[in-house]
């Protein structure tokens, strides 16, 4: 059985976000998502039902563009895009209102 690619409900949502590392298993594993973004995946809220993600990494914009361009022809929904920041530990504090 294919799986099915969510799609999101409302407009276009920007936000920030932490990645975690997960002293245990040694590895920068965790991103929580805010409860607006989950919010635009009516189906997220089945919490008997199971879900995976897939990944790709583009490393050029050619590349990118070509598989935007294909998405589009075969009506696929849009990939949600993630970029990942080196953020310093007062810039850290200071979004938490640590300081």
């Amino acid at each position: 059985m294919k799986s099915q690619i969510l799609s999101p409900t409302k407009e276009t949502l920007e936000f920030r976000g932490n990645l975690s590392y997960g002293e245990s298993v040694r590895a920068w594993n965790t991103i929580r998502f805010k409860k607006d973004f989950i919010g635009r995946f009516s189906m997220l809220k089945e919490k008997t039902s199971k879900f995976s993600y897939s990944t790709v990494l583009y490393t050029d914009y050619d590349e990118l563009e070509k598989a935007l361009k294909k998405m589009k022809r075969e009506k696929l929904p849009l990939p949600m895009l993630l970029m990942l920041e080196k953020v310093k530990a007062y810039q850290l504090a200071t979004e938490r209102g640590e300081f």
